[in-house]
Order: structure tokens, then sequence, then C-alpha cells
């Protein structure tokens, strides 16, 4: 097993924490962006997603324990993902998922298992999975917003006011919620809605 304090893993362990730290701040100036233009769902997607990241940055930071105390200088490229459009920040959005899940995360988990650190291996391995549910999440409402079937459908849907809770069914989400009165860009598909079986 590699020396922590002199190996590789730990300088990747600080390039994820950067990442995944910088991440959560991109999706939540995304979603202040998706909340001035009224896209409320977007909104709440951006921010579930960058309360995810932040669990994935103290993760990261968590393996670095031993290390408490020092700085550790890295390198590292990251993005600037500044956009006015929704689809064009989804689209950022997922393909720097895609990168982590499939580029970044895979080759410092191989360097992490070289060196002997197998914990830290598998935690590298289970966030790019999550990672790539993020970049699939991303893909799917960036299509509903480049297509315009953000609050409409081909077929009847069922669609939840993520303001009330109110479930209606149609081929559009409606402009007004009939209970609220919040306005159609609360409205997701029941499918895709937090803590529902439906």
């Amino acid at each position: 097993m590699a020396d922590f304090a002199n190996s590789q893993t730990r300088e990747n362990l600080m390039r994820a924490f950067a990442g995944e730290s910088q991440a959560r701040n991109r999706y939540t100036f995304a979603a202040g962006l998706a909340n001035a233009q009224r896209q409320y769902v977007l909104e709440r997607i951006f921010l579930f997603t960058a309360g995810q990241e932040k669990e994935h940055a103290e993760i990261f930071y968590n393996h670095l324990v031993p290390c408490a105390g020092e700085n550790i200088a890295i390198d590292g490229t990251y993005p600037i993902d500044i956009a006015t459009d929704m689809a064009e920040l989804l689209n950022m959005a997922r393909h720097n998922e895609t990168e982590e899940a499939v580029n970044v995360y895979p080759a410092f988990a191989n360097v992490a298992r070289q060196e002997g650190f197998e914990a830290i291996a598998r935690t590298f391995e289970m966030i790019a999975q999550i990672e790539n549910t993020h970049a699939l999440r991303f893909a799917c409402y960036m299509q509903y917003v480049k297509d315009g079937t953000l609050y409409r459908a081909a077929q009847e849907q069922a669609w939840m006011c993520l303001n009330c809770g109110h479930i209606l069914t149609g081929m559009q989400a409606p402009n007004v919620c009939p209970v609220c009165r919040h306005e159609q860009g609360y409205f997701i598909r029941v499918q895709e809605a937090p803590y529902t079986s439906q």
C-alpha cells in the first residue's frame, strides 16, 4: 500500500472535493436563474442535485481526515457554465456529470486501487454511478425544454403541483393550479415527482 501522505489518491480526493463543491455552486446559481425565469421545477431539480453534490464533497473530504491541518496543492480544470438558456445549462450539467461518471471517477478509482486504498476506490465507483444518474436526469429535462414538452406530453399524464401536491391528469399541466393557484412552473410529471408511488 502506498503512503497516503504521498499518494496520488490524496490529491485526487482533493480534486474531487473541489469539483463537487464547484458543481454545488454552479447548480445553486442555475437554480436561481430557473427561479427568475419562473421554472420552479427546474429550480428544484438543480437544488436537489446541488444537495447531493454537497454530500459527495463531504464524503471525499472525510477521506482526507489523515491530512487534517495540511494544505494540499492540486491542479485541475473546472467548467465555467454560464448561460441564460435553461436547455443549455441543463446540457452543460449533463456533460459535466457524464465526465465524472465515465472518465474522472473511474480513473481515480483505478489509481486508488493500485495504491492499495480499496475503500476509497469503491467510494469513487459508487459516486460515479450517482453522477451517471444526475447526467440522465439533466438530459431528460434538457430534452423537455428543447422540445417544449416540460409541461405537455404526447399522451395523457398525471401532473403534480410541487407546491400543494394536487394531482390531475391531462395532456399538459394547467396554467394555474386549481387548488393553490401557483403557476404552471410548479408542475411535474407524477412519475418524476419525489415521494409518490404513482
